[in-house]
């Protein structure tokens, strides 16, 4: 019988979203100076741009790219490319976990697009030879409920005529995004670098801008998330001017997440970082026979929202509920030992554990989690064969 650990993760934040707060946050070191002030006033837009320039120098972006503010998170910056764009040309939507699987259906149910929707079951990716570059695209870059990711950018056509809009929510800042070979790139907060929930940013190509300026979407399209004036793509956007008011509160949060990633490093420090947390929860999954990833080759394994499931027999004997209660079961366990909050499984997705292994979180952190999953689990099979 494994014994209780006697150490705890320091920060033992593993939630897929909201991720981790960044190393030594604290809500002190967050400007008030701007905080009541309306969102048209001069000061504050030109923070919200400053905010927009210091993201583009992290992720990279493409000088000729835009970046824009978008209302509803990830979701909301999805959802203004795929009503403001989509609608040229034939559509195509990847969808192999559960988000892929909502653009699938909005797609198809709200903007009657009759996409041609690849599949694939829970733990694989797409055939993605079937993906037709004179055809728009719409897929997830990571599948954060399902622990899979692309694998690689080479299925990816340069020379392509369609456009393709990624959702790259649990993969930017974390893992190296081909811009050349994307023409939307969207991500939130609140899971990008742990900020504060309910904004999202979209990365605007060139050629994204262009089927703004040129095509009008033939139906109504909400106020929150219209990309597009009367004359084309709203260029005010890409100054820090807002489709409706935010929380400066939220958006300083995000500066002072962008300003550390920075600090440390940037980029290529931040996806080392990722890196290294999912190896040192690897090391753990490689020796523990209880447990391996959903993703089924290790070349489509997520490094940031890394998704398991439990092979122990008696587990797998279980029913889809009991499944379920046994997961939960875990995660009680764990949060009330303080030990870890939030490991369990997206709700759509198959029962099991999901372990955010993104750039704010700590190697010494997985490293301590890892002999608590193991008491948890021993605790809940004693508990279940008790009954």
């Amino acid at each position: 019988m494994t014994s209780k650990p006697n150490v705890k993760p320091a920060r033992p934040w593993f939630s897929s979203g909201p991720t981790a707060k960044r190393p030594g946050w604290s809500s002190q070191t967050i400007p008030h100076d701007l905080l009541g002030r309306g969102i048209r006033a001069p000061e504050v837009v030109a923070r919200f741009a400053q905010g927009l320039k210091l993201t583009r120098d992290l992720l990279q972006v493409p000088a000729d790219w835009v970046l824009v503010y978008v209302p509803g998170s990830d979701t909301g910056a999805v959802e203004a490319a795929m009503w403001s764009m989509l609608g040229e040309r034939p559509v195509q939507v990847l969808a192999f976990e559960n988000f892929g699987k909502v653009w699938a259906t909005d797609a198809r149910s709200h903007l009657d697009l009759d996409p041609e929707i690849l599949s694939a079951p829970w733990g694989q990716f797409p055939d993605v030879s079937r993906v037709d570059p004179a055809k728009d695209l719409v897929f997830p870059w990571n599948g954060t409920t399902s622990g899979v990711k692309a694998p690689g950018a080479a299925w990816l056509s340069a020379d392509r005529e369609g456009l393709v809009i990624c959702d790259a929510t649990s993969a930017a800042f974390a893992m190296p995004l081909p811009f050349e070979k994307l023409d939307v790139v969207t991500f939130s907060f609140q899971k990008a670098l742990g900020g504060e929930a309910g904004l999202g940013v979209a990365a605007l190509s060139p050629r994204a801008v262009e089927r703004l300026d040129r095509f009008e979407p033939p139906r109504p399209i909400p106020k929150v998330l219209r990309l597009r004036d009367d004359k084309g793509f709203d260029r005010l956007l890409a100054t820090g001017s807002m489709l409706n008011t935010f929380s400066v509160w939220t958006i300083e949060d995000w500066i002072d997440g962008v300003e550390w990633g920075l600090s440390v490093g940037g980029l290529p420090e931040l996806i080392a970082r990722t890196e290294a947390n999912a190896a040192a929860l690897d090391r753990w999954v490689s020796r523990t026979p209880w447990v391996e990833y959903l993703a089924e080759t290790a070349d489509i394994r997520s490094t940031t929202s890394v998704c398991l499931k439990i092979v122990d027999s008696r587990v797998e004997a279980m029913d889809d509920a009991a499944r379920r209660d046994f997961v939960t079961h875990m995660k009680v366990l764990l949060e009330a030992e303080e030990a870890a909050f939030d490991v369990e499984g997206h709700r759509n997705a198959p029962a099991g554990l999901r372990i955010w292994c993104g750039c704010t979180v700590d190697v010494a952190d997985i490293e301590a989690l890892t002999p608590w999953l193991d008491w948890a689990f021993e605790m809940a099979i004693l508990e279940y064969s008790a009954d």
